[in-house]
This record gives structure tokens, sequence and C-alpha cells, in this order.
């Protein structure tokens, strides 16, 4: 298995709901953790930022979130659509990078983080939510897409990184 680390939306404009209830923290330290192995490991890690925030890509919403820690090393991707794949080099960068599984993680878990895990299943790539590592838009929206799709924790990535 060649993972890669698909952090979604994790943007200024998009989680004033999970700051106002104390979640980004937790979340993100499960982020940044799974990086960091990611990081140790030489695996891709990518950023994927969306387009449609208010005030648009030069605005300070459209910046990644102070919580999620970023070295540079990580691969930038900007989308328009809730499905990172979907008109973006999301699935040539991939491959180029010989990966065949994902790992999401990052916010809305019942919009975009679950469009571009289907996206990942359509085009043949396994994949996976990262346990703790899913802001919703709405209170119930982790639990209620946990509940009915594959969850991977930190114990197990680190495992499989290591072999």
């Amino acid at each position: 298995m060649n993972p890669a680390l698909l952090i979604i939306d994790l943007q200024e404009g998009h989680i004033p709901g999970p700051r106002k209830r104390g979640e980004v923290e937790e979340v993100c330290m499960y982020i940044n953790y799974v990086s960091s192995l990611f990081r140790d490991a030489g695996k891709p890690i990518v950023v994927i930022q969306d387009i449609e925030v208010e005030g648009g890509i030069d605005s300070e919403d459209f910046a990644v979130i102070p919580e999620i820690e970023l070295t540079g090393g990580e691969l930038i991707l900007h989308k328009e659509w809730s499905n990172a794949f979907w008109k973006t080099n999301l699935e040539d960068v991939l491959r180029q990078e010989g990966v065949d599984f994902v790992i999401v993680c990052g916010f809305a878990a019942e919009h975009c983080v679950t469009f571009t895990y289907n996206g990942a299943k359509e085009r043949g790539f396994g994949a996976a939510y990262l346990q703790n590592g899913l802001l919703g838009e709405h209170p119930n929206a982790v639990q209620a897409v946990t509940e009915v799709r594959p969850l991977i924790s930190y114990p197990v990535i680190a495992s499989i990184l290591k072999s």
C-alpha cells in the first residue's frame, strides 16, 4: 500500500461553526500527528483549498487555519468543486507518486470530504477517513458520516508507513 494524506478545506473562511463548538484544536492535533508520520515516511501530503471561500484566493478566508502545521513540503491543490478530483490534476499527481490509497480528513465531513472520498473510490483508489480528523458544518455530521464509512486510526497508519 502506498498512501497519501488529503487535508481538505481547513481554511479560515470555512470553520467558524466548529471553532465555536471547540472541535478544531483536537481534530488538528490528530491531523498534525498523522502529517508528521507521513513526512517521516516520505509520503505525500496534499493540502486542498477551496477557491470559493468568500473573498476568493486573495482573501484571509482562503488561508489554511494556523492550527494546521505546514512545513512547505506539502503539495497544494486548489479546487472549485466539492470533489477535489473533479476538474483538477489530483488524480494525476497521486498516480505520479504511485499512490493507491488515500486518507481523507478536514472540513466538511458531510460535503467536500465525503465527495472527495467518493471521487477517490470512483477512480480506483482505496480510501478511508482519518479517525478523529474530521470537522462538520453541522454538529452531528461527523458521527453520521463515520457510522457508514471506513475509518483508519493513527496507530494503524503508523504501522502501514513503517512497512
